[in-house]
């Protein structure tokens, strides 16, 4: 039996709680939604820089850099551009991730990144965002040293804060981070909305994998147009809303 012929016996359970549960759509009418861009930094997003300043040590071949970079160059940065002019012109939040530590030494990092000697010091280049996605005026940012934002910092509580029960999530790696954090926030009660166009990994094969296990699991899986539509579509639901009370 081929993997495409397994049936998911809970698919339509899932799909029922988490992807066409109606309060999707009330939370994105109310604004209790935000965009989360993860880890698009010098670190891991930009050639010569972080992983990538040795491309031979970075432990990726030479034709999944260039499909990775190429991904992020012609797709993925123009696509999370596009959602974050998106959101921002919807008065949503736009947050922003990133793997930064708290000292210059990376003292306080979590233990899969002490292993993996992965380390963007505060105040370093690598800590950098890619400037087309950068954050803008005052933005939320939230630094992380673990592979899921939830496990490793108070974005939960800063969620509560601010209302929001429904993520959108684009950024890298799909496989790693993103799924973390996707996962990690289904648990904790939110819709999450994974952009496929806006996210990218070092191989096809790896970013198909991981947004199969995602899919009406514990995200929706939308392309960037899909969620602008969302977008737009709210924008016209109050203007008609304006409309009628004025009348």
């Amino acid at each position: 039996m081929t993997v495409a012929a397994i049936k998911d016996p809970l698919r339509d359970n899932y799909r029922e709680a988490f992807i066409t549960n109606p309060r999707r759509e009330e939370h994105l009418a109310d604004g209790r939604v935000a965009l989360l861009c993860i880890d698009v930094q010098y670190l891991d997003a930009a050639e010569g820089w972080g992983l990538f300043a040795d491309p031979d040590k970075s432990g990726v071949p030479e034709e999944g850099r260039r499909y990775y970079f190429d991904r992020l160059k012609t797709t993925v940065l123009p696509g999370m551009r596009r959602l974050q002019e998106g959101f921002r012109g919807s008065g949503l939040e736009v947050i922003h991730c990133r793997i930064c530590a708290l000292t210059r030494d990376g003292r306080d990092r979590g233990a899969g990144h002490r292993r993996l000697d992965l380390l963007a010091a505060k105040g370093s280049k690598e800590a950098e965002f890619i400037e087309e996605v950068a954050p803008v005026g005052d933005e939320i940012i939230i630094d992380k040293t673990a592979s899921g934002v939830f496990s490793a910092t108070n974005l939960h509580y800063v969620l509560g804060n601010l209302g929001i029960r429904s993520l959108y999530m684009c950024g890298v790696y799909t496989n790693e981070c993103v799924e973390t954090t996707a996962r990690d926030a289904c648990d904790l009660g939110y819709f999450v909305t994974v952009v496929d166009d806006a996210c990218a990994t070092v191989t096809p094969r790896l970013h198909e994998a991981s947004l199969a296990t995602l899919r009406d699991r514990y995200a929706r899986i939308c392309t960037v147009s899909e969620v602008l539509r969302d977008l737009d579509q709210l924008r016209d639901s109050s203007t008609a809303g304006i409309i009628t009370q004025h009348r």
